[in-house]
């Protein structure tokens, strides 16, 4: 049935066309396929990159465009290296990022590597353990936020129940020194699944033979896990912390849910910083030149832990 069409339309094609098409080779043939995509995103990724460089160098505001564009050099970015309010936001994003991917990593190996024991129920906790990482940044924005109420939340209760701390008395959102955490633990709490099922996926490809040789020897638990189990999951842990590392240097929708970079600019990330300047201060050239330095640092930062990682695969 399908080769009559397929047919028809052979006979249908002019004999240049068809003869031109006989003719090309299997890579010119691949080429015409993966060309559009090519293009589609050389469209939406190259270009706005270039002129989001060229805009950078600018005094450029998007609020004032019949103003004419004048060209500055690089004072935009002396500017931003020399800002005060820049270096908090990184720190900020440093501290962040940090504490983050350690708890990450501790509390996603220490699940995967109890479910890996396969107990009974072990398919349905991995099921309830995963759910938090399907749920939407927004869904879990507004879920924590209630949460974290002092008067109605339940995650002051739960603090009060082992402390013995008056419930009302200190607000996760609203404290200097507890905002940070807050937003930490919601992020560890949604994305430690994540970095369990990579860990788990490093804990089943290995074989089991190498236990057993080591048992052999009379290797104990605590041997094998540090000898065995920490080296060969260790890949997997780096490119969880690579992917998790790139998502949370960029990290925006849930702190603005949470906090909106307060209270003043304590939870204020490079990225929520960067909005402002762009799209509530309309430094367009100045943003631009943001844009770029935090491009440049995640690349090169990333670029050189996959140097790292491939060197750890090597072993």
């Amino acid at each position: 049935m399908i080769e009559k069409p397929l047919n028809r339309l052979a006979q249908a094609t002019p004999t240049p066309i068809a003869r031109r098409v006989k003719g090309l080779s299997d890579r010119a043939i691949a080429w015409i396929f993966v060309g559009p995509t090519i293009f589609l995103l050389l469209v939406i990724n190259i270009f706005p990159l270039i002129w989001t460089i060229n805009l950078s160098f600018t005094n450029f505001k998007a609020n004032r465009i019949g103003r004419e564009i004048e060209y500055i050099g690089l004072r935009n970015y002396e500017r931003i290296l020399g800002d005060s309010d820049i270096w908090l936001s990184m720190q900020a994003t440093a501290h962040f990022l940090f504490w983050t991917l350690f708890l990450q990593v501790i509390i996603g190996f220490t699940l995967a590597w109890l479910i890996n024991r396969k107990f009974r129920g072990n398919d349905l906790w991995t099921t309830i353990i995963v759910l938090p990482m399907m749920l939407s940044p927004a869904v879990v924005g507004n879920f924590w936020t209630f949460l974290y109420q002092p008067q109605i939340g339940l995650f002051n209760y739960v603090v009060a129940f082992f402390t013995g701390a008056d419930p009302s008395s200190f607000e996760m959102l609203g404290s200097v020194n507890l905002a940070p955490w807050a937003i930490v633990i919601v992020d560890t709490w949604m994305w430690t699944p994540f970095v369990m099922l990579i860990c788990l996926a490093g804990l089943r490809s290995i074989p089991n033979y190498i236990y057993e040789a080591a048992e052999v020897d009379r290797a104990s638990k605590l041997r094998q896990f540090f000898t065995i189990t920490i080296p060969m999951v260790l890949p997997f842990l780096m490119l969880a912390i690579l992917f998790r590392g790139i998502e949370n240097f960029k990290m925006f929708d849930l702190v603005v849910q949470l906090t909106g970079g307060g209270p003043g600019s304590t939870t204020e990330l490079a990225s929520i910083n960067l909005k402002r300047e762009a799209f509530e201060k309309w430094r367009t050239g100045y943003s631009s030149a943001f844009a770029i330095i935090l491009f440049v640092t995640v690349f090169g930062l990333a670029s050189i832990y996959v140097k790292a990682l491939n060197k750890v695969k090597e072993r």
